[in-house]
């Protein structure tokens, strides 16, 4: 049997991204700025559609959807999926963390998973061995640490994050900077020796734009994937439109 060809399509606050897959296989992507849709190439044949959006639709963008000849999904808190979610507030929960975790357990299911993703805000999120979400914590980025330090104290210079890190900063800038990005590093790295230590199976998915370098005593057991939202929400359809067993 043909594996099914799948659209993904994520809207974040700043892109609108688009993935196709040929069953489990990611065989193209791109993404635009905004929110708009019709940049999305439609390929023939497509058999189903999956759409996560952090922002409400406009008009033509919800004409776009409606004139596909295919099935859409719409991720919601309701969606069926492939693991438990034992979130107390299933409501509140990002649509893109329950995606990421879905995506890590589809790579390895069977074990204890923390997903990490880096990116406006760093959040950690973990799977236990027996696919069940409990939930995680959020940590402000990286560059929402930089902007805080610029709001909140005004004799203080606005810092990039590009430039020199020392272990210990040499002045003004390169003290902000380090502070900044190892504070961020070693506050990963707690959580994952944190977890590791309560679960020696673990495996730490990392995800997101900020790219962190682990001390090479963790690096063991790490796995980076940039592409873990959409081979969630991917892996949603897969479930939604898995043949039915029936009672007999």
């Amino acid at each position: 049997m043909r594996p099914q060809m799948n659209l993904v399509i994520d809207i974040g606050n700043t892109y609108s991204k688009y993935y196709y897959f040929d069953g489990d296989e990611l065989v193209s992507h791109g993404k635009q700025a905004g929110h708009a849709l019709s940049f999305i190439p439609i390929p023939d044949p497509c058999e189903n559609v999956i759409i996560s959006s952090v922002v409400n639709l406009t008009p033509a963008d919800e004409r776009w959807l409606q004139s596909l000849p295919y099935p859409v999904v719409r991720f919601s808190a309701t969606t069926p999926i492939p693991i438990t979610n034992a979130y107390r507030t299933p409501q509140s929960l990002g649509a893109d963390r329950l995606a990421a975790a879905i995506g890590a357990w589809t790579l390895h299911p069977g074990k204890p998973l923390l997903i990490i993703d880096a990116g406006s805000c760093i959040t950690f999120d973990f799977v236990t061995a027996d696919g069940e979400y409990l939930g995680g914590n959020i940590s402000p980025g990286l560059h929402a640490r930089l902007r805080a330090i610029d709001d909140y104290f005004p004799r203080l210079p606005r810092v990039e994050a590009e430039g020199d890190t020392p272990d210990l900063g040499y002045d003004t800038q390169t003290a902000i900077r380090s502070g900044v990005i190892l504070g961020l590093k070693h506050e990963i790295e707690g959580y994952i020796t944190y977890f590791k230590a309560k679960y020696p199976q673990l495996l730490v998915f990392l995800t997101g734009g900020d790219e962190i370098n682990f001390e090479d005593t963790i690096k063991s057991g790490i796995f980076a994937d940039q592409f873990l939202v959409p081979r969630g929400l991917n892996s949603v359809l897969k479930h939604l439109n898995k043949p039915q067993t029936t009672q007999q």
